[in-house]
């Protein structure tokens, strides 16, 4: 149970504002000075929530309507949890510091933490991600006798986590909700899952939500103790909550009435992970005595792309009313760029963004390329690849979530926790030390049979009858984390981990591989090894079960890096909550953005809505929308119809530059080399009103030297028809980001796979293959 201490300095409360006030506007310090009752507020994209609710909370302090740990704030993301902890600490102090902020994942764990045993849990329990969780829905199905490459554990996870957010038992999906065959399957293995996750002494990330709410329906007197306790409570992105976040902080708030929410309903577009947008809507419902405040002045972007989103958004029934204004510039408007085919469409957007960088003096990283699905990447990606444009990826495999990584964590947690059974069963034979699975198995079975955890079990291992060579090896695993477990009682986190690594051999293995793979992999380990260290000096309790914690419940965009001087590429879902000066919006086509409505899928259309609404709100400066003609769908090319959004915005603020003339090489009037197979792609001047804007892929002196030559001109670059890809050809003039210039002399293959033998001027003759080249064609 925590113990809340409460420092009085004995000051009284001041009557005068508080002085950090001097710079926000009268909505937002309505907002800030509105402290006791439920109160609602509405930003808008680009408002200034982060000063309100920074500002917000330290005014609560600063008028002694509370103590530090008295207030309760919560968030969706780590990062956002920092950011608001480090901004109040520079207006009032380090006091700052006992504020209980943070995601509601690591604030309800904190929580779970201290009442675990009222659960049924020790407090050391462990927290399973995704991966663990398939792990054990897959022993479960394959006990069940089901085929895990037929079921798919990722598949029943979903359902479950599904049911588990909606507060859904076992027993009420199996009689009320089943309505497929997965359904059946997930509902025999939901019970087991539990089952098994309590035996473990782990919980997972859904628990981590809904447990609380256990916790405080089955014991009412925990409940008042933390409403009495937490006499603020402020959530940010309320849009995006669930019906378990609703259902926990709406108990909590049950005492004191203070909730203050901030969210917008148009930018709710988490319906697929559970988030319910009529948590916001039906705030007043809920609290009728609750205040609503607007914030309706935005700070990010030009009256134009303001008037853009604005006309699009309106098309919404379901939302609360209110209109954002700006003080900035009318700025650009609009430009609609229409391409051929998706390929095209790649070529343009990074043509563009060169002449752009270089015109008007910009970053790479002030430009971003938003997409609707991660599919969508691989064209563009080529696209950069292939004119050497440094790009970053957002929303691949995280940092903790790679294999190595997750071997080395599984280790960790053994050390708090010896009796999670799908840690120790990741790593027992990890790095390959002889036990087989038959040896595993034989271990289960011995370990349900006598109800024990599979650390227990193998504690006394030579009692089990197990195969004996499997013993010795057994018992080298299990001597190992002792001596590892001592050395954590006697030295510090990274001296420990060190010597774990040392002892199970883990990264040795990687050295003996000398493959480029196996180099990244041991990087990769020893990375972790720079953040355990880290994480020992600058934390206040080092401690490996609170590193454990946090590392459990980053976020992939809790990683995104603002300083990298790259293009962004990344999804429109990713991108919420991050800004660019320039932003391109790609694949504005029915079936893809909205998605899924020309083939008749139940979509909602409002959520795309206000999907394509959040990314028109990142611009600051310029936007662009793009759509293809044409695209591969299935393998197969297919018309495509540009999205109804498109004809939505409002027609004074855009303009629509057609693009590109597609013509088959050998035709009359090419320039080019004729009689061949392959696309040219040339781009129609006459198309553009006359005027060399961003969106243009013109010609002029300013343009870059190293650009290829698609005028016409020269050799131009040639497209194969059916992959899109370059066709290389003997005497073609080339550019190397390192090599500088040079000549083809010879050709072998074609397109990405090409191998090419290329004379550069300054180093000589060299060997490349087309596709890791990443060259330019200059003539």
């Amino acid at each position: 149970m925590p113990t809340f201490v409460l420092q009085n300095d004995g000051e009284k409360p001041p009557h005068s504002e508080p002085p950090f006030l001097t710079d926000v506007n009268d909505a937002q310090k309505k907002a800030v000075l509105h402290t006791d009752g439920p109160l609602l507020i509405i930003a808008g994209a680009g408002s200034g929530k982060t000063r309100v609710l920074t500002y917000r909370i330290a005014n609560l302090l600063y008028q002694k309507k509370a103590w530090p740990n008295q207030i309760l704030a919560l968030t969706f993301t780590n990062k956002a949890a920092r950011e608001m902890q480090e901004r109040i600490v520079d207006l009032i102090g380090e006091k700052a510091n006992r504020i209980w902020m943070g995601t509601f994942h690591s604030i309800f764990s904190r929580i779970l933490r201290f009442e675990a045993e009222h659960l049924g849990y020790t407090r050391d329990f462990s927290i399973y991600d995704t991966v663990d969780t398939d792990r054990v829905i897959k022993s479960i199905l394959q006990e069940l006798g089901f085929n895990t490459r037929e079921v798919k554990p990722q598949a029943v996870r979903f359902i479950i986590s599904n049911a588990k957010n909606q507060l859904i038992s076992p027993e009420a999906f199996k009689n009320k909700f089943v309505q497929s065959s997965l359904d059946d399957i997930a509902a025999q293995v939901y019970e087991r899952y539990i089952a098994r996750c309590r035996q473990n002494n782990a919980m997972d990330f859904d628990d981590l939500l809904i447990k609380p709410i256990e916790l405080f329906e089955h014991h009412p007197e925990i409940l008042q103790k933390y409403q009495n306790h937490f006499r603020y409570i402020l959530i940010d992105e309320y849009q995006d909550t669930n019906h378990a976040q609703y259902r926990a902080t709406q108990l909590l708030a049950a005492g004191h009435q203070n909730i203050c929410v901030v969210g917008d309903d148009s930018q709710s577009i988490y319906s697929f992970r559970g988030a319910d947008i009529s948590n916001i809507l039906n705030f007043k419902e809920d609290y009728p005595d609750s205040a609503q405040i607007p914030l309706e002045q935005n700070y990010r972007s030009t009256k134009s792309i303001l008037q853009c989103a604005d006309s699009v958004i309106r098309q919404n029934t379901s939302r609360l009313d209110k209109t954002l204004w700006t003080q900035n510039d009318r700025g650009e408007i609009i430009t609609v760029l229409e391409n051929y085919d998706e390929r095209d469409e790649a070529n343009r957007i990074v043509r563009s963004i060169e002449d752009l960088k270089m015109r008007e003096h910009l970053s790479f990283r002030d430009f971003a390329v938003l997409y609707r699905t991660n599919y969508q990447s691989r064209v563009l990606e080529d696209a950069f690849r292939r004119r050497g444009v440094p790009y970053q990826l957002v929303g691949g495999i995280s940092f903790y979530q790679r294999k190595e990584i997750k071997d080395v964590t599984a280790y960790l947690r053994l050390l708090v926790n010896p009796h999670d059974d799908e840690s120790l069963l990741r790593v027992i034979n990890e790095p390959a030390r002889g036990v087989g699975e038959k040896t595993i198995t034989n271990l289960q079975q011995i370990a349900r049979k006598h109800n024990k955890s599979l650390w227990d079990t193998i504690g006394d291992v030579e009692s089990t009858g197990i195969y004996k060579p499997a013993i010795g090896r057994i018992r080298d695993f299990v001597d190992i984390l002792e001596r590892t477990g001592k050395k954590l009682t006697d030295t510090g986190l990274t001296d420990t981990v060190r010597f774990l690594l040392d002892e199970t051999g883990y990264v040795k293995q990687f050295v003996e591989e000398h493959s480029h793979d196996s180099l990244m992999r041991r990087q990769n380990v020893m990375e972790l090894l720079n953040a355990i260290s880290y994480f020992e000096k600058s934390s206040n309790t080092p401690s490996l079960s609170a590193f454990l914690q946090e590392i459990s419940l980053v976020t992939d965009l809790d990683a995104h890096d603002t300083d990298d001087p790259a293009v962004t590429l990344m999804t429109v879902h990713g991108s919420k909550g991050l800004e660019f000066p320039v932003v391109f919006i790609t694949g504005l086509e029915e079936d893809l953005f909205p998605i899924g409505g020309r083939s008749g899928e139940d979509v909602d259309i409002e959520e795309e809505r206000r999907l394509f609404y959040v990314a028109i709100t990142r611009a600051e400066k310029r936007l662009y929308f793009s759509y293809a003609k044409n695209r591969f769908r299935f393998g197969e090319q297919v018309d495509m119809n540009r999205s109804r959004f498109l004809d939505e915005v409002d027609p004074s603020v855009v303009r629509t530059e057609t693009g590109a003339t597609i013509r088959q090489t050998g035709s009359p009037g090419m320039a080019g080399r004729s009689g061949k197979s392959g696309t040219y792609i040339s781009y129609d001047q006459s198309n553009y009103d006359g005027n060399a804007g961003a969106g243009s892929d013109f010609h002029s002196e300013s343009y870059d030297s190293a650009a290829p030559a698609d005028d016409g001109g020269g050799m131009g670059v040639e497209y194969d028809q059916n992959t899109g890809e370059i066709i290389w050809r003997s005497g073609m003039a080339v550019i190397h980001k390192k090599f500088g210039p040079g000549k083809i002399v010879q050709c072998q293959g074609q397109g990405d796979d090409a191998r090419l033998t290329v004379f550069f001027k300054n180093v000589g003759q060299k060997k490349l293959v087309a596709r890791l080249a990443q060259l330019k064609v200059i003539g």
